[in-house]
């Protein structure tokens, strides 16, 4: 395995200083060290992959120096027009160097929304024209390999990828850990909320932990899941998913389960949400300041004011809770407003060691959630 600080240290005597990504799990002791020893102008928790591109952009126009974008493969997606449109050679020709964790690899076991992009992982940086290296896991190997990508990077001035594999990085704990003192637990307050739902109402929720404890929820209630669309990837796009569903289903309620850093991702959604008037829509985000699922990395979520923004967006009502009598009293004030409503819920960060998966495929999730939606 790749001790992260020899990984972090070779790509240093490169003169490579500057990161910028979003958290992956593959990736999460490298991200851990580099959190503690980048200061926050050398790493940046971008709001976006393609976001992180344009970071790492105007870094090298401002230095010369390489930068660096690290991500999950899902995040590939966010950097084809940035890639095309901004890197590439035929256009500002700017090297970035890639980091791109590679879940789903095909014949390694994985969560289903990782399938397909783990599939398609290698194929869509062949058709950006990007080279690419699968990371070894020797470190003599490794420093041949990085060696290689900076040599061609300095050379054409191109985009180069290091893929990583699972278990490529040796341990690392987290040392720069910032803890919020809030008292309330993400589940507790899942649990809190999916209670005082109507019989017609239907929730989406976000990819990570919040999908996974709305699920173990219905479990210990020996309930259904077919009120749920679980969003087990597509991170940040479960608001859009819940207003599609809000503008056809104008008799039911729905509710957005959102997390921070998913809200963050695609912070212009909020702007659609409001300007579609969709009074049958509740948007509620837990916000703990943390990527609790990759590792418990920083967002921006407790630092800005989320329903100051929703309010000037458009949305109808806002609350802000921290407490359990703060959220039923919330909760009671919503169900006498008119949406889109925002409820942003701060709560502590961490989850349950011992939480589950969904057991359902999503395809399943999928058909009752329609047949459910197409019933009462």
């Amino acid at each position: 395995m790749i001790r992260p600080q020899f990984f972090y240290d070779t790509l240093a005597k490169y003169g490579i200083t500057f990161y910028a990504g979003v958290p992956d799990s593959l990736l999460k002791n490298l991200c851990a060290y580099i959190t503690d020893h980048a200061d926050d102008r050398h790493n940046i928790i971008a709001a976006n992959e393609g976001g992180a591109m344009g970071l790492a952009a105007g870094h090298y126009l401002a230095t010369g120096e390489i930068p660096v974008v690290y991500m999950q493969n899902s995040g590939e997606g966010n950097i084809i027009n940035p890639l095309a449109s901004l890197t590439d050679k035929d256009v500002y020709n700017i090297p970035v160097l890639l980091i791109i964790g590679w879940r789903g690899r095909p014949g390694v076991h994985d969560e289903p929304q990782h399938v397909k992009q783990g599939k398609v992982t290698l194929a869509l940086l062949d058709t950006m024209g990007v080279p690419y290296t699968v990371l070894s896991k020797d470190e003599t190997k490794t420093a041949m390999q990085i060696s290689q990508a900076v040599e061609r990077m300095t050379t054409t001035k191109e985009a180069y990828a290091l893929v990583i594999e699972k278990d490529t990085f040796d341990g690392y704990t987290l040392q720069n850990v910032v803890d919020n003192d809030l008292s309330l637990a993400r589940e507790e307050a899942i649990h809190t909320v999916a209670a005082a739902l109507g019989k017609k109402d239907v929730i989406v929720s976000t990819t990570g932990m919040i999908s996974r404890e709305l699920f173990e929820y219905r479990v210990s209630k020996s309930e259904g899941h077919e009120r749920d669309f679980l969003t087990v990837g597509s991170m940040g796009h479960a608001s859009q998913i819940a207003l599609g569903i809000a503008l056809e289903k104008t008799d039911r309620r729905v509710w957005c389960f959102d997390g921070d850093g998913a809200s963050i991702m695609h912070m212009g959604s909020m702007a659609i949400v409001a300007s579609k008037r969709a009074t049958n829509y509740i948007h509620v985000v837990f916000n703990n300041g943390a990527h609790d699922s990759v590792g418990g990395q920083p967002t921006v979520g407790l630092g800005i004011d989320l329903p100051s923004i929703a309010k000037a967006m458009g949305y109808t009502a806002v609350h802000d809770v921290s407490t359990a009598e703060e959220l039923n009293t919330a909760l009671a004030e919503i169900n006498n407003q008119s949406g889109p409503v925002l409820l942003q819920i701060r709560v502590k960060k961490g989850n349950r060691k011992d939480l589950g998966r969904p057991t359902t495929t999503p395809i399943q999730n999928k058909e009752a959630l329609m047949a459910f939606l197409n019933s009462i």
